[in-house]
């Protein structure tokens, strides 16, 4: 088959980027023209090209990605660009709800001087981000939200996540690729899309460090919901969007407590 046959088949198929796709395939292919028409037929069938690769780009890096899993998307770029500019050195990150670590290897590559931890529920997610973080000296773990994190408690840094925050009603709206390969439980934020915001916030409530910054992915829909939450944790919220990425994040940080000189009588 040739370069063109394959860009006309993804057109065909309503790929916007059809001659990007028929690249990435056929690199993807590695000269095996059997193992590039079954990468085609999978990806002509619907299936992300992210998954069809084995990858999906974030932030300069490929960072690995199985069949099944949540593909992370280019806006949550702001959330590590972020958590990368307010890290002190030396200090801890912590990405929870993290996937395929995308947010954490990203943060890991550009500033080598921290310590990244990562977390998800999914065993899947877990065992695939543990061997992407491997390599730049960073670790993932089983656990819900904070439930295994008990041993940071009070020492966090900044806690960087990109959790599901799509309300369930609206799932079967999202594009097939989405509601049809990726997880339910990566997509899911609840009756009104911030139900796991909540819980990240709370889990950040109890890891960070006073001073400490929560950096939680949102949408414009979803901002002001997602900014009254991070104040029912007790911590005080700004929004920061970037209009490049199409990206809108909380960042919710947690008071210095101040002292004051005591009297004398």
């Amino acid at each position: 088959m040739t370069g063109n046959d394959a860009v006309a088949r993804l057109r065909a198929a309503g790929c916007v980027f059809a001659e990007d796709e028929a690249r990435l395939i056929a690199e993807a292919g590695g000269g095996d023209e059997g193992r590039t028409a079954r990468l085609l037929s999978r990806r002509i069938a619907g299936e992300p090209l992210e998954h069809v690769l084995g990858w999906a780009g974030f932030a300069g890096l490929r960072i690995p990605v199985a069949p099944g899993m949540f593909v992370p998307r280019r806006r949550t770029e702001l959330v590590a660009s972020l958590a990368i500019a307010l890290a002190p050195h030396g200090g801890l990150v912590v990405d929870l709800c993290c996937g395929t670590g995308a947010i954490a290897a990203a943060v890991a590559h550009a500033r080598p001087d921290l310590r990244i931890v990562a977390a998800d529920v999914d065993p899947t997610a877990v065992a695939v981000s543990a061997s992407t973080l491997a390599r730049f000296d960073a670790s993932s773990l089983l656990s819900d939200l904070d439930a295994a994190l008990g041993a940071l408690a009070g020492t966090v840094d900044v806690v960087a996540s990109c959790p599901p925050y799509v309300p369930t009603a609206e799932i079967p709206l999202m594009p097939r690729e989405a509601r049809d390969h990726e997880p339910t439980l990566a997509l899911d934020g609840g009756a009104d899309g911030t139900a796991l915001q909540r819980g990240v916030l709370a889990a950040s409530s109890r890891l960070l460090r006073p001073g400490g910054v929560a950096i939680v992915e949102t949408s414009e829909a979803l901002v002001e919901l997602t900014a009254r939450a991070a104040g029912d944790e007790g911590l005080e919220a700004t929004v920061e969007r970037d209009e490049e990425l199409d990206a809108t994040v909380v960042v919710a940080r947690r008071h210095t407590p101040t002292s004051s000189a005591s009297s004398r009588a």
